[in-house]
């Protein structure tokens, strides 16, 4: 009989199309700050206010992980660089994202059926850097556990927010399944657990050897008896 597994996995990019929501949510944020202010001039381009947020993260890295606050800085860098400083304005910026970010969730097709499937036999639980709560995707009934990075001030892919998961759900074997060979695949190893590389895209792994390498999630579900024998 198969042993009761404890499946972890990222959320961005490996359950839900992070880039596509975030890309939707600042072009109708970008339209909010029109209506509010339409004499803005300037990048108003959705690429300049990810560049925006980019260097505000890399600025504050190591200082802030509530990517909340994160992304509140970036909205008063960008409005810093379209010579606005409105602290008031930003803050509405930044919530008025958040709401239209989580308005239409955009989960992979794969999704739910594997992780009902896998909740049958096995332990499941959600592990990531980002700052998608379950409640927000409407997944809360998907999951036996949460553990996001900014609520511990530990990021993947050190091993210590890889322990905080295990105590959690605690169980052999412990298996991490992310599109990010470093934080995912390479932390989980690093801690003791299975990496399993969701590589969606058909990328190549240089310098990396996950111990599985998948194309979706069904494969995942084909793999099981070999990951928990």
């Amino acid at each position: 009989m198969a042993s009761v597994a404890v499946f972890f996995f990222d959320g961005d990019q490996t359950l839900w199309d992070f880039q596509a929501m975030m890309r939707r949510a600042l072009a109708a944020t970008i339209e909010e700050l029109r209506r509010l202010r339409p004499q803005t001039g300037g990048d108003l381009s959705v690429e300049a206010f990810v560049t925006d947020r980019e260097a505000a993260a890399e600025r504050l890295r190591g200082q802030v992980t509530n990517l909340e606050q994160v992304r509140l800085e970036a909205f008063k860098q960008s409005l810093a660089r379209l010579r606005f400083r409105d602290d008031d304005l930003a803050a509405h910026l930044n919530e008025f994202y958040l709401q239209h970010r989580f308005a239409d969730v955009m989960l992979y097709d794969d999704v739910l059926p594997v992780l009902a499937e896998l909740r049958r036999n096995h332990q499941v639980g959600l592990l990531s850097n980002g700052n998608s709560y379950p409640k927000n995707l409407g997944l809360e009934d998907s999951f036996q556990a949460a553990v996001l990075s900014q609520d511990h001030g530990i990021e993947k892919p050190d091993h210590r927010i890889f322990d905080i998961a295990s105590d959690l759900l605690p169980g052999e074997p412990r298996i991490m399944v992310g599109d990010s060979l470093a934080n995912d695949v390479t932390g989980a190893q690093a801690a003791g657990w299975t990496g399993v590389w969701l590589n969606r895209e058909g990328a190549s792994a240089p310098n990396a050897a996950p111990n599985l390498e998948i194309r979706s999630l069904h494969e995942l579900l084909l793999m099981a008896k070999t990951l928990c024998p």
